[in-house]
């Protein structure tokens, strides 16, 4: 077992105005069993439905975070979590006039093959 020092993030670029700063994945460290990343949501924001074949917690610090899943909606807001397990469809926006700040962990690591997205 080693411990790995992260010093530095690495910036993700994606559509949309949306900050990823992954600082634990498949970018930035080579890790296929987690991932870990630091986000900044524009007010509006939103991406398409998508079916993950991994486990995502989300913790909001500021703003609201929407998820919208098969039982309803969910507003999250700072200093609130959700989990959204493998599997489940869901979509997430940024309801908001204000940036949503918060930290993404995922299990097994985000990656596009496994995230699903459906077309927008």
């Amino acid at each position: 077992m080693a411990v790995r020092h992260i010093t530095t993030p690495t910036r993700i670029p994606v559509p949309g105005d949306k900050l990823i700063e992954e600082h634990v994945g498949r970018v930035n460290t080579g890790t296929a069993s987690l991932s870990v990343a630091h986000m900044v949501a524009p007010p509006g924001w939103d991406e398409p439905f998508q079916t993950p074949d991994f486990d995502e917690v989300t913790i909001v610090l500021r703003g609201t975070m929407r998820v919208e899943h098969a039982g309803g909606v969910a507003d999250v807001r700072a200093g609130e979590t959700v989990l959204c397990e493998a599997g489940d469809r869901i979509r997430y926006s940024n309801p908001g006039m204000d940036e949503c700040e918060y930290w993404a962990v995922c299990a097994p690591a985000f990656s596009l093959e496994t995230v699903h997205r459906e077309e927008a």
